[in-house]
């Protein structure tokens, strides 16, 4: 197998010590897992990936609360990222991390990362100690990263919140977490004043593509946009399969996303090696999806984003099944605005 995984996380020796010092020892609810970049060699063995693009997880650098902190630890994080990729390009990629909320800093170092250290990408977090990706302020850095058609990975962090007693907050507030980013994106007309910009939903997208209806009536009555054109907003975000590849989650999945948007996901090391192997089960064995749609989101589909890994030879943007869902939405939501004016 040559699965590329756009969802597998490195922990740099640097990076483990500066959370050690602050006291952290868990993310997301889980303990931190040991990571070498031999260990995710053998992992990828294991499970059948050539090729993975690494990212930081949460709480990225958000911990630090002095800005030249928070930027200083992206850089040696970047820094480590970029010599394990240039020593082992052909198995890894990474996306660079970014100090946000620190919108400028962050914007400064994305552009070193993309432009001097080749990260095929940034990793981005719904929020940043409570404040949302997608909310005002945020162009600076996103102009960086529109004039680069750069890729971002959308993941998410725990909620602004107390976490819920025995809810350990990547079982659902991480789903919750990554929705409430892609509806800002949405809502505040990101998608469409950055749209070369590929954002990779974390977790087959959070609750997006099951809910995608009910948040663009939301949009729609907050806005007055086109539902159309807001529902085409959130099918044309990407998508990765991590610990999603299941029977329950790829119908829907597969249903809303634009052809060629869905990328594979594994989560290692946060998701236990068992778990990543079951969750590859669920994407070997499901029967409703043609090789190619399957072979798409393996490899292929992910070629089309990262030239490291090669370049897909075709786009299926204009498919006739992206242009019959098109059709689809406008006929439901015609329905539904002359519903509401009736009323």
């Amino acid at each position: 197998m040559d699965r590329i995984d756009v969802h597998q996380h490195l922990i740099p020796p640097d990076y483990r010590e500066a959370l050690r010092t602050h006291g952290i020892t868990a993310a997301g609810g889980r303990d931190l897992p040991e990571w070498s970049a031999d260990a995710a060699r053998r992992f990828m063995a294991e499970a059948g990936i050539a090729s993975a693009v690494l990212s930081v997880s949460t709480p990225g650098t958000t911990f630090l609360t002095e800005s030249g902190e928070a930027a200083a630890l992206a850089r040696s994080v970047n820094d480590y990222a970029a010599e394990l990729a240039g020593n082992d390009s052909g198995r890894f990629g990474f996306f660079a991390t970014v100090p946000l909320p620190d919108v400028t800093a962050s914007a400064v170092e994305a552009e070193r990362a993309l432009d001097v250290l080749h990260a095929d990408g940034v990793v981005l977090l719904g929020n940043s100690r409570g404040t949302y990706l997608g909310e005002e302020g945020q162009d600076e850095l996103f102009g960086v990263l529109d004039e680069r058609s750069a890729v971002a990975l959308v993941h998410p962090a725990e909620l602004p919140s107390p976490a819920v007693p025995g809810v350990p907050p990547f079982a659902a507030d991480f789903l919750l977490d990554t929705t409430r980013a892609a509806y800002l994106l949405v809502r505040n007309g990101i998608r469409r004043r950055y749209p070369k910009i590929r954002f990779i939903l974390s977790h087959a997208g959070g609750f997006v593509p099951y809910a995608s209806h009910r948040m663009a009536l939301s949009i729609f009555t907050q806005t007055g946009r086109s539902p159309v054109d807001i529902l085409d907003d959130f099918a044309g975000f990407y998508f990765d399969t991590a610990l999603s590849s299941s029977a329950a989650s790829l119908p829907t999945l597969l249903a809303f996303a634009e052809p060629g948007h869905v990328l594979y996901g594994s989560d290692w090391p946060f998701a236990p090696e068992p778990a990543v192997h079951y969750f590859n089960a669920g994407l070997d064995s499901y029967r409703d999806v043609d090789a190619n749609t399957r072979r798409g989101i393996e490899r292929s589909n992910a070629t089309a984003l990262f030239s490291r890994f090669g370049v897909a030879s075709s786009s299926p943007e204009s498919s006739p099944l992206t242009r019959a869902r098109r059709r689809v939405r406008q006929q439901v939501f015609q329905a539904i605005a002359r519903a509401v004016a009736d009323r």
